[in-house]
């Protein structure tokens, strides 16, 4: 898979490296002309973190073309050599590459990946490279400074009042696209009442808890495009991960500025801490935290946290900040349900314009289970593969180009639950299983039972004879056989036992 995505990466560019590409897999970090020494030496160990967070094949296959164009004020501008690869690089590691950014050099506050090439090694940073046919990317928020950079401005942002942080938003994470269920609806309809109202009594704070990947984040980035487009610009939210939450307070207390770090916050109209479990243990940051929540809450603006959990079981939170927390309202994202995982992925490839075997569709939402993201991560995948190498979407197709994220969901299958299954798919009886009847209808189900256990468990073939109302072990092999046989010479009932294995290995 590794070698696939990588071969991906070299079509979806069509591009022969270029002399300054070629010296990144050599150890140095290409850049434009116009690029000081000591940013250039800050690029360097921006891309050297990023090579051993994410492993050197995904970092070749990906990264390694990103070439650094210049630095206007707070913003970085990084090139890659086609669309598809600025989008990949942006939607997959645009977060991390702005935190490393930081890290090195606290200026930064936001990364600009456009698509494009350097004219040439004597090209200058600032207007030295080609623009490929593509409209430049859009600013997701304007930066929080007085002064807008270039890049805000061609987005359209409003200059007059710049929110604090809104770099991470992300533009697809809005309303319409979010698939509304009976697990979420409850959420759904809170953020939605914020999103019109803000700094309603009984709404604010407005807690958000769940599990991975159930839309905690995408309903709070929902909430904030909805804020700023109703406000037309004069609302500023500012939104940050704990994390970065913490990191921003840090870096003020190294450079004192602790005072335009809480002016900063403070001056928002709304704050948005996501994954508050990770300040756990964070004393000072807490604390920090819970005064910036007081003097929000009291100057009537409005605050939205999300959490892994609800407040009250958030322990090693402080009492007082956990009772403000759970003061205002709190909603649940509950597992979701195999109707809504078919819906979102119905969603996502009507979006993409795809047509997507409804077969394909069941696979999958009987598979991935536990997280709405790895659910359209891999059908992201499943379209991405498809249109590279033009091949069909099919059961077969899927668990190949899946085969990692379907091995991390196997486990073990008794023939109990075979039976249950296959039972429920013909719609006979579980009974019928282990009776003596010999009607084709119940037959030929119990047939592939008998071999779905051959091909799915370890018993031999006398056990599952066994679980088969004592049928003898020839039985089994005569089923296992008949099965195989009919298979081959009708495509359809292939298609369904094939089905009937995949759901059962989720």
């Amino acid at each position: 898979m590794d070698r696939e995505r990588s071969l991906a990466a070299a079509f979806a560019s069509g591009f022969e490296p270029l002399a300054s590409t070629d010296k990144a897999a050599e150890g140095e970090a290409p850049v434009g002309a116009g690029v000081d020494g000591e940013l250039a030496k800050q690029w360097s160990r921006v891309r050297s973190r990023l090579q051993a967070d994410v492993g050197e094949v995904e970092y070749r296959s990906w990264l390694r073309q990103m070439v650094l164009a210049g630095c206007d004020g707070d913003e970085i501008t990084i090139l890659l050599p086609t669309r598809f690869l600025r989008d990949w690089v942006r939607r997959h590691y645009g977060e991390r590459l702005v935190l490393l950014w930081q890290m090195e050099n606290p200026a930064v506050r936001r990364v600009d990946m456009r698509a494009g090439t350097l004219r040439g090694r004597g090209a200058s940073a600032g207007g030295g490279f080609a623009e490929s046919l593509a409209s430049p990317p859009q600013s997701l928020a304007p930066p929080p400074v007085a002064k807008p950079s270039a890049a805000a401005v061609r987005a359209g942002a409003a200059p007059e009042r710049s929110p604090p942080d809104t770099a991470g938003l992300d533009k697809r994470f809005d309303f319409d696209n979010f698939v509304v269920g009976k697990p979420n609806e409850f959420a759904y309809a809170c953020a939605r009442r914020v999103a019109e109202q803000p700094a309603m009594p009984g709404f604010n704070p407005l807690f958000l808890y769940g599990g991975v990947g159930l839309g905690k984040t995408h309903l709070m980035h929902a909430i904030a495009w909805d804020l700023i487009g109703r406000g037309g610009g004069r609302i500023s939210v500012a939104y940050m991960s704990a994390e970065k939450f913490m990191h921003r307070f840090i870096t003020a207390i190294r450079s004192q500025a602790t005072m335009e770090f809480k002016e900063q916050l403070r001056g928002a109209d709304v704050l948005m801490v996501d994954d508050l479990q990770f300040l756990i243990g964070k004393d000072n940051t807490q604390e920090e935290f819970f005064h910036t929540f007081n003097a929000l809450v009291d100057a009537g603006k409005q605050i939205v946290v999300s959490a892994d959990k609800s407040p009250s079981d958030l322990s090693g939170l402080e009492d007082r900040l956990r009772t403000r927390l759970g003061c205002g309202m709190v909603a649940d994202l509950h597992a979701t349900t195999f109707e809504l995982r078919l819906s979102i992925l119905e969603t996502k490839a009507s979006r993409a314009g795809v047509a997507v075997p409804a077969k394909v569709m069941d696979f999958l939402a009987h598979k991935i289970t536990t997280n709405v993201r790895e659910l359209e991560g891999a059908l992201n995948r499943l379209i991405a593969h498809a249109n590279l190498f033009g091949r069909p979407i099919t059961l077969e197709t899927t668990q190949e180009v899946l085969h990692d994220i379907l091995k991390a969901h196997d486990r073990r299958i008794t023939i109990e639950e075979i039976q249950r299954k296959v039972s429920e798919h013909w719609n006979i009886r579980l009974t019928d299983m282990a009776s003596a009847r010999r009607a084709r209808n119940v037959a030929r189900p119990r047939q592939v039972a008998m071999y779905l256990a051959k091909q799915l468990t370890s018993r031999s073939l006398p056990e599952i004879g066994r679980k088969f109302g004592n049928r003898d072990h020839t039985t089994v092999m005569h089923a296992v056989a008949r099965v195989s046989e009919l298979m081959e010479r009708d495509a359809a009932f292939a298609e369904d036992v094939e089905l009937l294995r995949r759901m059962l290995e989720s």
